[in-house]
């Protein structure tokens, strides 16, 4: 069986590979050749070999060429990871920069807002006096205020001046009513008083408009205009309180009783109803009696219906006279303070015992003393 098929296969070879003869002319001789089926048999084998050769060498270089191509791609990835990479933590820091920028950028806004406020707040606070200075100052700093961030402090210290205004809000707000009453229960016009002081770097006070006001102190409207409603009330405050301290708003006497009243009453020697012009005030003979304002004496000595009395002129129109004195401490032309002693209480003149008679008059008209006297305690009470 397998003898056949040898045979049948040698019949196939040499059918595929005959034997060949070749001719060949060189040099003018004639040479054959003969190219038997196993010569050829070995040319194909060497053909088919030197053909795998070529096949394996060609996959080789195409599978180098492959690998190479993906090693390639990996390197290129791996580098287009990091350049990714890189760009990311660059845009972080240029985030973080322009951050950063930003937050000194505010912090410097806000620290200039805050210097300006406080700059505004010093101009307010710089006329008053010790009293108010003392309601209106800062609060104590707050624990762990050291170890806070510079923004938080100055934060803190907006918020401060942020209490500070309202604060003077308030406070000069409830001092100006209580003083305009006081000039009120007088029966004074406070607003021929007020507005005297200088509050604020004084005419800065009298812009009616919180945006021209913003644009000289440099901060924003609605703190300015805060600013102007305390000014406009302090500068109040200061020029009605000034004011005070030139009217006959103190008492005359201390440790007294009041009498007979301002208006008709009902005369002690007559019976019948007459016009009192003042108030009376019953004590001990020789009570000090007291200057109610500063002014100069334009009267001392015995006066019809009064005994002896002393009369002073205050200025602007105001005038008090105190009678019935048993002595006289003053002469006429001297000057006198607040509080200071003129003489001693009597019963001269048209009395019936010992006490003062005290009047007050404004431009040539009496005026009750009484309704003085409650205004200065007013006055008293508002001041700081």
């Amino acid at each position: 069986m397998s003898f056949r098929r040898v045979t049948r296969l040698a019949r196939s070879l040499e059918q595929l590979f005959p034997e060949r003869h070749l001719y060949v002319r060189s040099g003018g001789e004639m040479r054959g050749y003969v190219l038997t089926t196993s010569k050829q048999m070995a040319a194909a084998g060497a053909v088919a070999i030197c053909a795998l050769w070529m096949g394996v060498s060609t996959a080789a270089m195409v599978v180098g060429a492959m690998t190479q191509s993906r090693g390639e791609a990996e390197v290129a990835q791996t580098q287009a990871k990091y350049e990714r990479w890189i760009a990311d933590r660059q845009a972080r820091l240029n985030s973080a920069v322009a951050q950063l920028n930003s937050s000194s950028s505010s912090f410097d806004e806000l620290a200039n807002t805050v210097e300006k406020r406080h700059a505004a707040l010093s101009m307010l606070f710089s006329g008053l006096n010790g009293g108010a200075q003392a309601a209106l100052a800062p609060a104590a700093g707050r624990p762990g205020a050291l170890s806070s961030s510079p923004l938080q402090r100055i934060q803190s210290v907006r918020s401060d001046q942020e209490r500070l205004i309202a604060a003077a809000e308030t406070f000069a707000k409830n001092r100006a009513d209580r003083l305009r009453l006081a000039f009120r229960l007088a029966g004074l016009d406070p607003s021929v008083y007020a507005g005297r002081g200088e509050a604020l770097g004084g005419p800065l006070i009298e812009s009616k408009d919180p945006r021209a006001l913003a644009a000289v102190l440099d901060v924003d409207e609605s703190f300015a205009g805060r600013i102007q409603r305390a000014a406009s009330d302090l500068s109040d405050v200061q020029g009605l309180s000034a004011a005070a301290t030139n009217l006959p708003f103190a008492h005359p006497a201390y440790a007294v009783s009041q009498s007979s009243g301002y208006g008709v009453r009902l005369d002690p020697f007559t019976g019948r109803p007459a016009y009192h012009a003042g108030q009376d005030f019953s004590g001990g003979y020789m009570t000090p009696i007291l200057a109610t304002a500063p002014g100069v004496v334009s009267f001392t000595g015995p006066k019809a219906g009064y005994g002896n009395a002393v009369e002073i002129d205050h200025g602007r129109g105001f005038k008090t006279r105190y009678a019935h004195l048993a002595a006289i401490s003053v002469s006429v032309g001297q000057r006198v303070g607040v509080g200071q002693r003129i003489g001693g209480m009597g019963s001269t003149g048209r009395s019936t015992g010992t006490h003062l008679h005290y009047e007050v008059w404004v431009n040539g008209r009496a005026q009750n003393p009484m309704r003085f006297v409650k205004a200065g305690d007013y006055v008293q009470q508002a001041n700081p």
